[in-house]
């Protein structure tokens, strides 16, 4: 779910603050947050917690299909930022992930620019002729990555699904994202996909159940988006296949990128236990875009998205 705080920021601000607040020597205290079951011990999406949420009974819809009706907790994505403490004299403000403890205490960020190099481990394998372009993009992220000038995120980046609902035909994914509510909308009837849709930021999807698992084919997206940060582009060749497996009151989500044209291998995002929420969903803030106008540092920096 996501965190107050981060409704009332762009993604582009939150960039802005990413920038400028990595060299902040200033404490910092983590948001509150409330349990999301309160039959659940241990934190907010601890390993404790989640064991004991995946040990309780799995639903079932009266067809025998897993029952995904609920709203769904991952954090949201908030767990990067941190509020500052109210300093004397200064305005309130907000600290992105790594910029404390003060720079020479231990697990202080590093000072200088960010690195350079090329992508680490989580990042898809290009085909080598693509490697120059992945670079130009990475280092122009500030100025060329549309999801900071508050466009939809695509898929698969856009994660896992903040709530879903489910009948016999269909299932709906809505989404709570930093950039503005979203949905899909999934057939899972047996329906092809279609073929009168202008290629999209979020694409044409259909499903399928195996046993506890809802399987999600995405076609038809447009190549405006990136599979991740660091100019991880794609064609409108772009082929998703998303599982999510409820197991008890959690959804193991798994995401798988095809793209053959670019790609040297399918890429595989990093799987992701999803929780019930006792919270509901909320209308988000409306995403705007005016700090990009003002910026006065485009050299790249990772994106904690």
């Amino acid at each position: 779910m996501r965190n107050p705080l981060v409704s009332r920021l762009s993604t582009a601000a939150a960039a802005a603050v990413l920038a400028v607040a990595c060299g902040s020597a200033q404490p910092v205290k983590e948001p509150s947050a409330p349990a999301a079951s309160a039959a659940a011990p241990g934190e907010r999406g601890s390993p404790e917690q989640l064991k004991a949420l995946a040990s309780r009974p799995t639903p079932h819809l009266p067809d025998g299909r897993p029952d995904l009706n609920a709203t769904w907790d991952h954090l949201g994505g908030i767990e990067f930022v941190r509020i500052r403490e109210k300093i004397p004299g200064e305005d309130e403000s907000v600290c992105i992930f790594g910029c404390a403890p003060p720079p020479g205490q231990p697990g202080a960020a590093p000072s200088g620019p960010p690195p350079q190099g090329p992508p680490g481990p989580g990042f898809p394998k290009y085909k080598p002729e693509f490697a120059a372009k992945v670079k130009d993009l990475k280092d122009r992220q500030v100025q060329v990555d549309t999801l900071l000038q508050c466009a939809p995120p695509g898929v698969p980046r856009i994660g896992p699904p903040a709530k879903i609902i489910q009948n016999a035909r269909e299932v709906v994914f809505l989404y709570d994202d930093v950039n503005g509510p979203y949905f899909r909308t999934i057939p899972t009837d047996g329906r092809p996909h279609r073929t009168d849709l202008e290629p999209s930021y979020l694409g044409d999807a259909i499903g399928r159940y195996e046993g506890d698992t809802l399987i999600v084919e995405t076609r038809n997206l447009n190549d405006e988006t990136w599979l991740t940060d660091d100019g991880a582009f794609h064609t409108t060749n772009l082929k998703v296949v998303e599982r999510l497996q409820r197991v008890g009151d959690t959804i193991i989500y798994e995401a798988v990128a095809e793209d053959p044209e670019v790609l040297a291998e399918p890429f595989a995002l990093k799987p992701m236990t999803l929780w019930v929420s006792t919270e509901e969903l909320a209308e988000p803030a409306r995403c705007d875009d005016r700090d990009l106008a003002h910026m006065v540092d485009g050299s790249y920096h990772s994106n904690p998205r």
